[in-house]
């Protein structure tokens, strides 16, 4: 039976609750211990899947097809446990799941309420899968007071009371603001959050107090003492250069040493943390610098491509070299001509995305990065907007689009108004099984999303720099480029050296007289880790390093 840690925030949203959780994670597994890490979000929708990037950052994509909180890529980057569809819950979902047991006659025609039918179907999700692991960690989305995550509290203290004593913890964040005027740590705050807990019959086993400033002892006590924790466990967490930094950062405080107490393990295992010891030198002792554009859309907002920018990290890490990502909003380029603004760049990363706003300037990013024989990875749409650039410029086709921006001109008088080079995928094999989509299907969940297999050239580029011709990635998209116009291309020198297994899916092209330029249909970002980056992050940085040398 997995011992239970739900983690909780108080006073105000992001403080770090997905980090804190990842990193005391990692410094279980540091002691020896098996470990599983969940999210519940409070809001409304069933997933993530339909919410713009801006609302609420990227979308993080499991094996097993699920489109889930971002916190989860960071759970899987800091313990390398695969996420799984059930280590992702919100309050739509849990309705959903109510609503039909209710449709189909399940309550045998009881009134529906949420205690006990709505706090019943949360706790069923937080067992799943307790004989698994040693511990299960459990965060639960928003902050400590806020409306919606009412049923997931009063679901926990259910489920606490009801397990074993000594079996579950809870661990709570706040904030200690800092006023200069006076020159204090103010700790009353915090002592709100708690009470605030306590009223809904939750009471933390560990505080983690977020702080700008160093926290001194009396202060420590002093929460210590009215919000009825043991000294200790008053864990202070501050601004560090690093989220990688976070694990030896929380050891140091004792939050792993807190949490075993907690649980009154003892003797505790003794660490192993050589694996985030050697993370950190590799970040702190990088030999070089280069500079990566990112031409997107959504650049406003840097957790829209959360999994990128770390992968690109990761990249670095592998070469001991330290990558300066820069972001570039593509309709910039609609405009403008891209030298001036990328010839300064040792790479160019054009990322995925939906819509046809910022498309012709990814067109003419990847244009360029052909052109000027600079490193290009282009990841699911900036493949297929690499693919649309040779299509219209060297292989005849100058029309070339996709039926993502057109398709209702394919409606127009009968005729094509464009080249859909790149179309609606209607079905494909999952499995053991076919799926069927249409273009008026509902949005959610309708996507090739999930892990798929591959197949490499041999002696292509990315044989190479997977070392083997055999691969698994993850999906999330509607789209595929058409395999009919692959002999026009190819005769241009941009192989298709990647392709689903029954070769009628293009997963990854490059261009046969280019340094590095490649273009893939699924998202390596999102398997990249610390301490295991990705191969294609980790080569496209080496080939940028090669240009740092050469300019």
């Amino acid at each position: 039976m997995a011992r239970y840690v739900f983690i909780t925030g108080g006073v105000v949203s992001s403080l770090g609750k997905g980090l804190a959780s990842a990193a005391l994670g990692a410094l279980l597994q540091a002691r020896g211990f098996s470990v599983r890490l969940r999210k519940l979000d409070p809001y409304l929708n069933v997933d993530p899947g339909t919410m713009s990037p801006f609302e609420h950052g990227e979308v993080f994509v499991t094996d097993d097809g699920a489109e889930t909180d971002l916190d989860l890529g960071h759970y899987e980057r800091f313990t390398g446990v695969h996420a799984r569809k059930t280590d992702s819950i919100s309050s739509g979902r849990i309705y959903s799941n109510v609503l039909e047991k209710e449709r189909r006659g399940d309550y045998l025609g009881k009134t529906i309420q949420v205690i006990p039918h709505v706090t019943n179907e949360i706790k069923e999700f937080l067992h799943i899968g307790d004989d698994e692991v040693d511990f299960m960690l459990c965060e639960i989305g928003g902050t400590v007071g806020d409306i919606e995550g009412l049923p997931f509290f009063e679901a926990i203290r259910q489920f606490i009371h009801e397990r074993p004593r000594g079996q579950s913890i809870l661990m709570h964040l706040t904030l200690l603001p800092y006023l200069a005027a006076s020159g204090e740590l103010k700790t009353k705050p915090t002592q709100h959050s708690v009470k605030e807990l306590q009223s809904i019959g939750l009471a933390p086993d560990v505080l983690v107090c977020r702080s700008e400033h160093p926290i001194p002892e009396k202060e420590r006590a002093k929460i210590a003492l009215f919000c009825n924790v043991r000294p200790d466990a008053v864990i202070p967490a501050y601004d560090l250069k690093s989220i990688y930094e976070a694990p030896l950062a929380y050891h140091r405080e004792g939050l792993d040493q807190a949490v075993l107490d907690a649980f009154g393990i003892a003797p505790a295992p003794k660490p192993n943390l050589d694996r985030w010891t050697d993370v950190m030198d590799r970040l702190e002792h990088a030999e070089g610098q280069v500079r990566i554009a990112i031409v997107g859309k959504y650049t406003q907002l840097e957790d829209a491509y959360k999994s990128i920018a770390e992968a690109l990290t990761h990249g670095g890490m592998a070469n001991r070299t330290r990558v300066k990502a820069e972001w570039i909003d593509a309709e910039i380029f609609e405009r403008e001509d891209p030298a001036p603004w990328l010839e300064r760049y040792h790479a160019i990363l054009v990322p995925g995305g939906f819509g046809e706003r910022g498309t012709e300037g990814k067109i003419k990013a990847a244009q360029f990065a052909r052109e000027k024989k600079i490193p290009y990875l282009g990841i699911c749409l900036g493949m297929q907007m690499a693919v649309i650039e040779a299509a219209r410029n060297l292989a005849g086709l100058p029309d070339a689009g996709s039926e993502e921006f057109d398709h209702e001109a394919l409606k127009s008088g009968g005729r094509k108004r464009f080249t859909p080079v790149v179309y609606h995928l209607k079905e494909w094999v999952q499995g053991n099984h076919m799926v069927a989509r249409k273009h008026d299907d509902d949005k959610g969940g309708t996507m090739r999303l999930g892990a798929y297999s591959a197949t490499l050239a041999k002696g292509s580029k990315v044989a190479e720099v997977y070392g083997t011709t055999d691969i698994e990635e993850r999906h999330r998209h509607r789209y595929e480029v058409d395999i009919k116009y692959r002999d026009k291309l190819e005769a241009c020198g941009l192989v298709f050296s990647g392709m689903s297994p029954d070769g009628k899916l293009p997963e990854i092209v490059e261009w046969q007289d280019h340094p590095w330029f490649i273009g893939v249909q699924f998202h390596p970002e999102l398997k990249s880790k610390p301490f295991a980056p990705h191969p294609l992050f980790a080569d496209f940085v080496r080939a940028a390093k090669e240009v740092e040398r050469l300019v």
